[in-house]
This record gives structure tokens, C-alpha cells and sequence, in this order.
């Protein structure tokens, strides 16, 4: 690692106990940083991830915030879904002591070659894919972000001849400073997180400072269809590389084929890799065919852009079944797309009734109290030869941990079905 003596000695709290705030006291307190860990929630998880807390001795509260947590430290970090105007960045800044994120405090020590994807949708899946290719191509990679592993977690093994293909929201970059990867992708922008971002300008105000410390020595690859990306090449220092989707590559591969051009990497190479991809665990994955009737998981869905992109890549008529916790989109976008193949959408969660307001009298509308309510009436519902597709564009958080957890209780219900 680099800087590994910057974090010495140093009064360091951590705010949040998920898996990246875990990741990162541990990583701060081997390198020898006084570490303190707040965090508002007191569930069984939270609970879990203390325990491996004890083991370093690392001071840790939970079920609240105190001042005393925040008082006399060198700096912050501060987990992805902490906001800027939670308590401890409130108190932070009130005391002029510097608020991080997760993702600085690695990239800082950060040896290898860092690689970051952002955008409203595909993050995930185009992550996941560059590190496939590098895979192939003979190189070491790390793929790190909300993919589940953490890139705290990971930077001690890393070595300077290694990459790390990491996917980066726009909570993560509203706090980073420094942070500076050799090659960031903006894969696109749509309304998405305005349950958090005030406007659009400044949703894209956040995605922007992904670019913000490159210089001529870097790269950013932008979307050339997407017209709010494609004029953000003015506002950048580094080599400006663009993509488009093609006859061989849907936008997706082709971002992966940009960055696998920058990085000297055979096109026929990267092709061959995104045609044997299968997928991803909570995107648009097979989870079973019952009495004809097909099930599709694709929890990871959280916008309508990827709604849209899921019912237009079925070819079969859907049951949708979608909701959550609102993050401020225009549900109304899934229409044109459903007119002809959505046969009912049955909606659940805290977005429930905005969603029925935005598509009554446009689609045919059904709610569930559950998601397991939710399978049970769309089975119930469903024609031979029809698809049953969890594409919720919303949040997890009302009801669940995450979207990983929302896809594994359909899978669950959707396996009890098979069973009776």
C-alpha cells in the first residue's frame, strides 16, 4: 500500500456499520488510526459487524449519535448512505473537522490502478464485466463497490501491477476530495436519488466529481448518446473517450470496450468475454419455470430506465411487479414500453400509491401488502407462457436491508410456490 503512515495516530470516526464501514475501521485501525464507529441503528446486523469491532478494540455506539463521537477527531468517514446533513457531518462541520468518504480513505492507500464506473443504471453489470475482460487479458483485478465487496476490504492485498474496477454512486463521490481514478466511465444520466439530491443539477453535480481531479494523464470515457454526458467533455482535464451502443455491443459492453481499448486490450478479446457473460445474481436472472410460467429476479432494478430496459429484453407478455421506498423518478416512463406486453402491474411498498397515481388509467394495477403477497397473486394471475419479472424501480430500505435481500425473499417465495 501507499501512504500507509498518513493514518497513523490518527482520531479517525467512522459513520455507518455496513459492510463498507466495517471494512474501513478495520482497514484504519490497521494502520494504526485511533478508531471510534457511530452508528444511528441497533439491528441484528449492525449488532453482527460490532462484534468483529471488539476484536480490535474499536470504540463503538449504536441506536444513536452523541457528539462525543464526533469531538477531537483529525476526520470523518462517512458510509454511503449517511447524508450530508445527518447529525455527525452536522457536528463535523460545525468543529471545521474534514468529512471523507469510505472510498477515499482506500483509494489513498490504494496501489493499483483504480478504474471507476458511475451512472443511474449498469454500474454493476459494467464493473463486474471490466473486470472479466482484465481477468482474461492476464491481469490481476479487484472488482470492488456496492457489488458487495468493499474496496476497503480489499486494498491491503492489492499490488501497483493490479486494477480495480470499482463502481462509485453518487453518495459515495458527494464526500471524496482527492480521489482520482486513472479511467472513470459515466455510463449515463436519468432522474434517479432525488430522494437525496434537492434537484438534477445537483444529482449531476455529484456524478460529476468523478472527473474533478483528473488530469492529462487520465482518462473519462462518456456515453456519446447521452446528451447530458456528452457535453461534460468541456468541463474535464483528461483524454476525453467516447461509446455508443453498436450492432455488436449494447451500450453497456460498449463502455466495457472503450476502457478495454484505453488499456490496450484486443476487441475480439472483450467480445468474446461479454458474449459468454451470463449475468448477474438480482439482474434479470432466471430463478424458475412453474407450470409454464417463467420467474425473473431483477431486484437490482431501482430506476425505470432499468424497468424499460428489462421489459423490452422479455420477450414474453409480464406480470410486473414493482415498489419500494421512493427515490424521486417519474414512474410514468415505463409506459410506452408496458402498453403492449405488461398485462398487470402489482405493486407493493411506500412508492405504492405514487406509482398507481402515475399509471392509472395506463396499465392495469394490482397491490400486495408483501412481496410474498405480490408472487402469490402474480402466479395466481399469470397465463401459461407468461413472465412474472421483479423490476421494482425503487429502493430496498422500506422494507429490506438492500436489493440483494429483496431478491433473495422472491426467489424464496417464488421456490414455496414450486413446493405446493
Amino acid at each position: 500500500m501507499r501512504n500507509i503512515d498518513y493514518f497513523r495516530n490518527k482520531k479517525v470516526t467512522v459513520v455507518g456499520l455496513a459492510r463498507s464501514g466495517l471494512a474501513c475501521a478495520q482497514l484504519l485501525s490497521d494502520l494504526g488510526a485511533e478508531v471510534s464507529v457511530t452508528d444511528c441503528n441497533d439491528t441484528p446486523a449492525v449488532r453482527l459487524n460490532a462484534a468483529q469491532l471488539k476484536e480490535k478494540n474499536i470504540q463503538f455506539e449504536s441506536g444513536r449519535h452523541t457528539p462525543e463521537f464526533i469531538a477531537g477527531r483529525d476526520f470523518i468517514v462517512i458510509s454511503p448512505g449517511v447524508t450530508n446533513t445527518s447529525l455527525p457531518v452536522t457536528w463535523a462541520q460545525e468543529l471545521a473537522i474534514p468529512v471523507i468518504a469510505e472510498i477515499e480513505v482506500a483509494w489513498m492507500v490504494c496501489p493499483a490502478c483504480v478504474i471507476a464506473v458511475t451512472g443511474s443504471s449498469g454500474k454493476t453489470t459494467v464493473a463486474t464485466l471490466i473486470g472479466k475482460v482484465l481477468e482474461a487479458s492476464g491481469k490481476r483485478v479487484f472488482v470492488c463497490g456496492n457489488i458487495g465487496t468493499p474496496f476497503c476490504g480489499e486494498v491491503a492485498k492489492m499490488n501497483p501491477d493490479d486494477f480495480v474496477s470499482l463502481e462509485v454512486s453518487s453518495f459515495q463521490l458527494e464526500a471524496i476530495r482527492y480521489f482520482k481514478p486513472k479511467i472513470a466511465v459515466m455510463l449515463n444520466f436519468s432522474r434517479n436519488h432525488l430522494d437525496r439530491h434537492k434537484d438534477m443539477r445537483e444529482y449531476l453535480d455529484a456524478k460529476k466529481r468523478i472527473f474533478m481531479n483528473q488530469g492529462e494523464d487520465e482518462f473519462l470515457v462518456l456515453n456519446k448518446q447521452d446528451p447530458v454526458l456528452k457535453r461534460l467533455a468541456g468541463e474535464t482535464k483528461a483524454k476525453v473517450v467516447y461509446f455508443s451502443g453498436t450492432g455488436q455491443f449494447n451500450p453497456n459492453q460498449a463502455a466495457v470496450a472503450a476502457v478495454s481499448s484505453i488499456l490496450g486490450i484486443n476487441k475480439g478479446l472483450c467480445a468474446r468475454v461479454c458474449a459468454d457473460f451470463k449475468g448477474l445474481e438480482h439482474r434479470l436472472e432466471y430463478v424458475s419455470r412453474i407450470n409454464n410460467v417463467t420467474f425473473i429476479n431483477d431486484s437490482k432494478a431501482t430506476t425505470v430506465e432499468s424497468a424499460v430496459w428489462a421489459i423490452k429484453n422479455i420477450s414474453s407478455p409480464v406480470i410486473l411487479i414493482a415498489g419500494g421506498r421512493d427515490k424521486g423518478v417519474d414512474y410514468r416512463g415505463i409506459i410506452d414500453v408496458s402498453r403492449k406486453k405488461v398485462k398487470e402491474v402489482i405493486v407493493i411498498g411506500e412508492a405504492r400509491q405514487k406509482i398507481e397515481d402515475a399509471l392509472r388509467g395506463a396499465l392495469p394495477l394490482n397491490d400486495a401488502s408483501t412481496l410474498e403477497e405480490a408472487v402469490r397473486k402474480a402466479f395466481h394471475d399469470a397465463a401459461s407462457g407468461d413472465c412474472v419479472l421483479l423490476s421494482p424501480m425503487c429502493s430496498s430500505f422500506d422494507m429490506f436491508s438492500d436489493y440483494e435481500e429483496r431478491g433473495k425473499v422472491f426467489k424464496k417465495a417464488v421456490h414455496a410456490l414450486a413446493q405446493k
